[in-house]
């Protein structure tokens, strides 16, 4: 190796390896968000519900922590999706190749009933927002899924029942995903937001062509750069971005 080849060489194992996920926060027409940006070519992103008694795992630290016991930890985390009381989700799940719930294709009340909306498919190397009557029509093969609702952004347009003045505000979390799979993007509001506002962020400056919302007021993120960690109620699904422990 050259001289230049080793300096070269020593200042990449100085910086140490790339982070797995970006998040970082911002303000967007005089609202703040937490905005985590991942690669799916790069970045492993995996769904979680139950423990191996099957049992709801419920917090990020209890992923976090069998994790470890793997040799393996959390860089990023966020509730994935609407469920019951008891934690089961309440549109369809698949995690690594299992299906936990079905499809619901029919309208309903709450928001994941406020039609159209839509499942978050993780593919090798690509993850898609897709509107749940064309999940359905393409069948595509999910190595994980979850369904939430309503769709945020339908093909680069708002679902149209979002209203400008909106008075139902709350903390929300999404995802949109760009045409090609390999950006997914994850979002948190630090303060209420109606849905016309939320989905405009995605539409106009994230400039997703389809994007999904996950929660309301039980929106949580972990994001251990940033200092958060999520505690707090239990959660039903949870997604997040899987890395190996340091040595």
């Amino acid at each position: 190796m050259t001289r230049r080849g080793a300096i070269v060489a020593l200042a990449f194992l100085a910086a140490g390896p790339a982070a797995a996920v970006d998040c970082d926060s911002r303000a967007v027409d005089g609202v703040s968000y937490t905005i985590c940006e991942v690669d799916p070519r790069q970045d492993e992103l995996r769904l979680f519900l139950y423990d191996d008694a099957g049992q709801p795992l419920g917090q990020f630290s209890t992923i976090d922590n069998k994790l470890a016991r793997a040799g393996e930890k959390l860089a990023f985390a966020m509730n994935a999706g609407m469920y019951h009381d008891d934690r089961s989700p309440v549109g369809l799940y698949i995690e690594n190749g299992e299906q936990v719930m079905r499809l619901i294709t029919n309208a309903g009340p709450g928001n994941f009933g406020l039609l159209p909306n839509g499942v978050l498919c993780l593919r090798e190397g690509r993850a898609d927002v897709i509107e749940t009557l064309r999940f359905k029509q393409d069948k595509p093969d999910c190595r994980s899924a979850t369904q939430s609702g309503p769709m945020l952004v339908i093909d680069g347009e708002l679902h149209p029942r979002f209203l400008e003045d909106g008075t139902s505000k709350y903390i929300r979390n999404g995802v949109g995903t760009s045409d090609d799979g390999t950006r997914a993007i994850f979002v948190i509001s630090d303060e209420p937001v109606n849905f016309h506002t939320f989905g405009m962020l995605f539409r106009d400056h994230l400039k997703t062509p389809n994007a999904l919302f996950l929660d309301g007021s039980i929106s949580r993120l972990y994001a251990p750069d940033l200092n958060r960690v999520g505690f707090g109620f239990s959660l039903g699904p949870m997604i997040g971005v899987v890395e190996p422990k340091s040595p």
